[in-house]
């Protein structure tokens, strides 16, 4: 509950007015000192009702990527049986105000407010909650409660089509891409039995060992694997306009687009950050039936429509601290880990110095691709190196990726 400056000023001549009044045996100025405390008295009594509001609130759609349109619709109703709300009211969005309009709002009625919520940035838009604003009549006090929860828009970085897609180490014998679910080449681990296995995948020894069914699981080594490591350090992307590292904009559009195309081409993809993860996620819970967003960075993916790593990357932020031993941890792991035979690294400008810790990764990786975005000139690869792609946005990595003719 705040006083206003107006109150306080009257609060403070109420006093005078009663001291002075009491002190010197002046009714006139006790009169006046108590009329002016009961009106600071009135005024607090006024701003401290607090009336009773059912809000919420959907976005359509929820998620979306940058530059489209997305819309929230806020409903307000008054949930009292007695009194009509007279309110000043206001809605968050992101980092601006919508103002929301609560004239005699009646008991058991509702009002609904539509606007635009602001999608030119990549991010997470929270939205909410309502504040509700209570006055009294003469401007003493002003009390500000919120009302209802946060609800996020998910703004994703925009997705350029590829049409080229690895091809792996290994080659299929009835073509690029075996399309076997569970594979039927290499063991790969051993697994309980579930209804609909067939029994000559059962492996009777291991079940006769722990009293269960075990199934054998293998998986097709012919069937390329992607591993996309984004480079979230801030030293990678130094450039900033009006605060926005765009080369880093620009790697988060390509990471979508690999990952997107990799989806479309039912392909195995990793999607891991070079840094600990600093992401924007917001402190709410994600809509009943909406993806975990709290996986781990380099849990499979699952695309598209709604979830997965495309929230990952609209969330994420960049890192700051030690670059260089983030990108020394990351390399280390990838080569102990060999997480699949195509890896795809996207770095900013300030990550050309850090090419050669990238082509160490070629014994562990028949194939890596390095994108630098944000590049104004070449950047230097050796003949045996891997692929550096130089683009200035992601629509030019979309470009150059395309033109790849080694892998």
């Amino acid at each position: 509950m705040g006083i206003t400056a107006r109150g306080a000023g009257l609060l403070a001549a109420a006093a005078l007015l009663l001291g002075a009044g009491l002190r010197f045996a002046y009714p006139e100025l006790t009169l006046l000192g108590a009329a002016a405390a009961l009106a600071v008295g009135y005024a607090l009594a006024t701003a401290a009702w607090r009336p009773r509001l059912a809000v919420s609130r959907h976005a359509d759609p929820d998620r979306v990527t940058r530059g489209e349109a997305a819309t929230m619709t806020l409903t307000v109703r008054n949930a009292g049986r007695l009194r009509s709300a007279n309110l000043l009211a206001e809605d968050r969005c992101g980092t601006t105000t919508v103002p929301v309009p609560l004239l005699r709002l009646r008991p058991g009625r509702d009002t609904e407010v539509r606007y635009d919520v602001p999608t030119s940035r990549r991010g997470v838009v929270p939205v909410g909650p309502l504040r509700v604003t209570r006055r009294d009549p003469l401007g003493l006090v002003c009390l500000a409660r919120p009302y209802g929860g946060t609800v996020p828009v998910w703004v994703h970085p925009r997705v350029h089509p590829l049409t080229a897609t690895p091809t792996g180490a290994g080659r299929s014998l009835d073509g690029r891409v075996d399309g076997v679910p569970h594979g039927s080449i290499t063991f790969d681990s051993l697994r309980e039995y579930v209804v609909g296995d067939e029994l000559r995948r059962v492996h009777w020894r291991t079940s006769a060992r722990v009293g269960e069914l075990m199934v054998r699981e293998n998986v097709d080594t012919s069937l390329p694997r992607l591993v996309v490591l984004l480079d979230n350090r801030a030293a990678a992307h130094p450039d900033r306009v009006d605060g926005v590292a765009e080369s880093f904009e620009s790697a988060c559009e390509a990471a979508a687009s690999v990952v997107t195309a990799a989806h479309r081409a039912d392909l195995p993809v990793t999607l891991l950050l070079v840094a600990p993860e600093a992401s924007g996620l917001p402190d709410t819970d994600p809509p009943t039936g909406s993806p975990d967003t709290t996986a781990p960075a380099d849990a499979p993916t699952a695309l598209p429509g709604g979830g997965g790593p495309l929230d990952r990357l609209a969330a994420v932020e960049l890192a700051t601290g030690d670059g260089a031993a983030a990108l020394r941890t990351a390399t280390s792991r990838l080569r102990q880990d060999r997480l699949g035979d195509t890896l795809v690294v996207l770095t900013g400008p300030g990550g050309r110095a850090d090419l050669g810790l990238v082509g160490a990764l070629r014994g562990a990786y028949p194939s890596v691709v390095v994108g630098v975005l944000g590049a104004r000139e070449p950047s230097a690869a050796p003949a045996t190196g891997p692929v550096v792609l130089d683009a200035a946005d992601g629509a030019a990595f979309a470009a150059e990726w395309d033109g790849i003719r080694r892998w």
